[in-house]
C-alpha cells in the first residue's frame, strides 16, 4: 500500500514538473519572440538617429556656409547677416529633430498639436525672449546701428563697440575688452547715442583759467592750437569761445571738427598741449584749494 502511495506521488510529481517545464519554455519563447524584434527595431532606429544627425549637421553647416557667401557677395550688412545666420540655423536644427522623431515613429503632427496646446503658456513664459526677437528685427530694419558702431546705451550707461547681433542679444566689446551682452529689447525701446554713426566729430572742450590772466592771450594760444593740428577738418568751423564765467575760473571753450577713428587721440593730445602752452605763457589753470586761517584766542 505504501508503495503504490509513493509511486503515485512521484508520478504526480513527474507530471507537475514537466508541465511547469513546458509552460516555461513556451512563456520564453513567446516572450522573446515578442521583446527582440522590438529591441533590434529600437537599436536600429538609435543608429539610424544618430547617422541622420551626423549628416544633418554637415548639410546644415554647408547650407549656412553658402548662405554666408551669397550675402557677402551681395554685400550685406554684417549685423543682417548674423541675425539671418541665427534664424536660419535654428529653424534647420527645428527641421532636423522633427525628422529624428519620426524615425523613433513619433509623428510630428502630434508634436506640433502638444507645441499649439502650449503655445499660450510658452508665449507667456518667454514673453521677454520674443521682445528681444522683435527688437533684433528693429535694429535690423531701422539701422540705428550696425556692427562696428560705438554705441552708449543710455539706461544702464553701457558702451562699446557692436561685435555681433544675434536673434536675441546685442554683444558690444568695450575699450578694455570686456563683453557686454545687452538684450535687442532694450536696445530697440530704449534711447542710446551712436557714436560713430557719421565720419567726423566734434572736439568740445572747456579750458580753464583764472580772472588775473589774459582772456584774448589765452584765446590766441588755443586757436594756433587748433590750427596747427594737421588731424583736423579744416573745412569746418573752428570755435574758441568764453563759455562761462565761473565761480573761480573763467571757462574758455574750444571746439573743432576731426575725423571719428582719431577723436580720442586727437583729444588727449590737445588737453597735453593746452596744459604746456598755458605753463609756457604763465597762463593759470585754476585748481580747488582751501585756506586755512588761524585765528589766535586770549
Amino acid at each position: 500500500m505504501q508503495e503504490e502511495t509513493i509511486e503515485t506521488v512521484t508520478k504526480t510529481l513527474t507530471m507537475t514538473q514537466r508541465l511547469l517545464q513546458n509552460m516555461n519554455e513556451g512563456f520564453v519563447k513567446d516572450a522573446l519572440s515578442e521583446f527582440l524584434p522590438d529591441a533590434f527595431a529600437f537599436l536600429w532606429a538609435v543608429i539610424l538617429a544618430l547617422v541622420v544627425y551626423v549628416i544633418g549637421r554637415k548639410i546644415i553647416n554647408l547650407l549656412l556656409k553658402i548662405m554666408q557667401k551669397g550675402m557677402t557677395k551681395r554685400d550685406v550688412d554684417t549685423g543682417v547677416k548674423q541675425f539671418v545666420n541665427s534664424v536660419v540655423k535654428a529653424l534647420l536644427y527645428v527641421v532636423l529633430v522633427a525628422f529624428i522623431l519620426n524615425i523613433f515613429g513619433i509623428q510630428t503632427s502630434s508634436v506640433a498639436a502638444a507645441v499649439a496646446s502650449l503655445g499660450l503658456t510658452a508665449g507667456l513664459a518667454l514673453q521677454g525672449s520674443l521682445s528681444n526677437f522683435a527688437g533684433g528685427v528693429l535694429i535690423l530694419v531701422l539701422h540705428p546701428f550696425v556692427v562696428g558702431d560705438y554705441i552708449i546705451e543710455d539706461t544702464h550707461k553701457n558702451e562699446g563697440t557692436v561685435t555681433e547681433i544675434t536673434i536675441f542679444y546685442t554683444k558690444l566689446r568695450t575699450i578694455d575688452n570686456k563683453l557686454i551682452v545687452i538684450p535687442n529689447g532694450t536696445l530697440a525701446n530704449n534711447s542710446l547715442t551712436n557714436a560713430t554713426h557719421s565720419d567726423r566729430r566734434q572736439i568740445d572742450l572747456t579750458v580753464s583759467i583764472g580772472y588775473d590772466d589774459d582772456i584774448k592771450k589765452a584765446k590766441s594760444i588755443l586757436e594756433d592750437l587748433v590750427e596747427a593740428e594737421s588731424r583736423r577738418i579744416n573745412e569746418m568751423d573752428t570755435n574758441i569761445f568764453v563759455r562761462e564765467l565761473a565761480a573761480s575760473s573763467v571757462d574758455l571753450g574750444m571746439r573743432f571738427w576731426v575725423p571719428t577713428e582719431d577723436y580720442w587721440k586727437i583729444r588727449w593730445d590737445m588737453l597735453e598741449k593746452v596744459k604746456y602752452a598755458f605753463d609756457e605763457n604763465g597762463i593759470t589753470i585754476p585748481f580747488q584749494q582751501v585756506d586755512v586761517n588761524m585765528k589766535a584766542t586770549e
